[in-house]
């Protein structure tokens, strides 16, 4: 009784409720997981792999699997260092809402404002608009696609990408006309801020961000890491694994040159997930949570997804989008998903971010561009099918509890009389008093009895639905609230749907 009045005590004052009570532990299921990871990798050639699976902030589950090193047979283990590749992006794009919120930039500020060396090119067309910083965070600059040459750009000295950026780049397109993924646009973001902060890009985010949230085994300056812990690259090739050469920090570091451990990036992954739900109280983190969530927000160039899981092309579809370091999916069973693979010369990696959910998975692997998405989906899977993710639940406002309850009244009355003075305007307009009762006369006598008891589900403080088991079907409902002062309600509707 204790724990149901402070959920009714957290309904009444708005507060976001916990997600529900977990059902298992991703221990319990190390063997399905297992069986998961070792197919994969054995059907991918895979030397070696770690998953991790971060909940409410910290790393709760990590596995390893296969060897770090194939000559010395060294095994993988949670501290082993892995190239994220692509996933780097989303610290560079950190970075830049950092400083933007900190006002040191603007994201639709010229990039050649902080980059000299970009106000001499020649755009595609006469009417091209300039490149701004929210281009080359979303992709949309018009650049073309550069894998895999943006990879092998990453030893560049600084000094010859300077030459390389004064002497203009070719376009495939004029920029902000299409989404088109370009190594080159986060390179340039990392100039960027270097220029801003008079320091190397590594500098801030291995003192602004990985310093401050405990990642002291991870960096850019690889060649400085202990050897035993670095997973050695490897790619396929003669049915035999052949070392790749591994590459010195550089100009492209800021599209892909990171290091880390799966114990270091699942405190990253913990910071970034704990910017959801937005709510009040203290907000002290090393970017604020307002700032984290925008992270979502990028180019409206929109596509449809199918799922990387098995048979992925056979589940419900959904819909991606690039948003800053983080490609931004609705899918109709995690709702929002924040995903990126990262594929690099010796690396394959991949992270899930599920924010509704309070959630992140994550697999770093040493096969050249042996990206584990399908794995990494196959067990978000198994743990949402076993208990294990359940997404939070939103919490029911004031209002909307006291308007769901005029609803129930209206339908056991068979009138809206307990609308009256709490109806918008347009409320009377859409419908009379008299068709209203004759309506919901109508429908009660096709529903027969009804369990109105059912709580309401809410979509938002000011929107929810609810759904009520009749003798002959059910109920689907709506209550719309209208953004007056005080609250009324604009719309309700109580559908009817037959038993098959």
């Amino acid at each position: 009784m204790r724990f149901k009045a402070i959920l009714l005590a957290m309904l009444a004052t708005g507060m976001p409720l916990p997600a529900l009570a977990q059902t298992a532990d991703p221990a319990a299921l190390d063997a399905d997981i297992g069986t998961i990871l070792t197919k994969w990798m054995a059907e991918n050639h895979i030397p070696g792999l770690v998953l991790g699976v971060v909940k409410d902030g910290r790393l709760v589950y990590v596995k390893s699997e296969g060897v770090q090193d194939v000559t010395a047979k060294r095994p993988v283990t949670p501290d082993t260092l892995f190239r994220i590749a692509s996933m780097t992006k989303a610290f560079t794009a950190m970075s830049i809402l950092k400083l933007r919120y900190e006002g040191r930039l603007a994201l639709d500020d010229p990039a050649d404002r902080y980059v000299p060396e970009m106000r001499g090119w020649t755009y595609p067309t006469s009417d091209s608009p300039r490149i701004t910083i929210r281009d080359l965070l979303t992709h949309s600059a018009g650049f073309v696609t550069d894998d895999p040459w943006g990879d092998r750009q990453t030893v560049m000295p600084q000094t010859a990408f300077t030459a390389y950026l004064r002497a203009g780049v070719p376009f495939t397109r004029a920029p902000e006309m299409r989404h088109e993924y370009a190594n080159l646009g986060y390179a340039i973001l990392g100039r960027v801020i270097a220029n801003i902060t008079k320091a190397p890009y590594r500098t801030f985010v291995e003192t602004r961000i990985l310093t401050p949230l405990g990642m002291s085994a991870s960096g850019f300056d690889v060649f400085s890491h202990p050897k035993d812990k670095r997973a050695v690259g490897y790619r396929w090739e003669n049915d035999a694994w052949a070392e790749e050469p591994t590459m010195k920090d550089g100009a492209f570091n800021a599209m892909g040159g990171l290091e880390v451990s799966a114990t270091d990036y699942a405190k990253w992954l913990g910071f970034v997930v704990s910017a959801w739900p937005p709510r009040d109280g203290a907000d002290s983190g090393l970017v604020k949570r307002g700032t984290v969530r925008q992270i979502m927000r990028g180019a409206n160039n929109a596509a449809v997804f199918h799922r990387p899981a098995t048979d992925g092309d056979k589940q419900c579809p959904g819909a991606i989008a690039y948003g800053m370091g983080w490609r931004v999916i609705t899918d109709c069973d995690y709702g929002t998903v924040l995903a990126h693979g990262g594929g690099y010369p010796g690396y394959g990696s991949h992270v899930m971010l599920l924010p509704e959910y309070g959630a992140a998975l994550f697999a770093l692997t040493n096969k050249t561009y042996a990206g584990p998405s399908q794995p990494v989906w196959d067990v978000a899977a198994l743990l949402r099918a076993k208990g294990v993710l359940v997404k939070r639940v939103e919490p029911v406002s004031a209002d909307l509890a006291s308007f769901y309850s005029a609803a129930q009244t209206v339908w056991a009355a068979g009138t809206i009389d307990a609308l009256k003075g709490r109806a918008a305007m347009n409320f009377p307009m859409d419908r009379t008093a008299a068709n209203w009762a004759k309506v919901l006369a109508e429908t009660k006598a096709k529903a027969g009895a009804c369990d109105t008891t059912t709580p309401i589900i809410a979509e938002g403080a000011m929107s929810g639905t609810f759904a009520w088991k009749c003798e002959k079907g059910s109920i689907k409902g709506t209550v719309l609230l209208a953004p007056t002062k005080p609250i009324t309600l604009q719309s309700l509707e109580f559908a009817f749907e037959g038993k098959d």
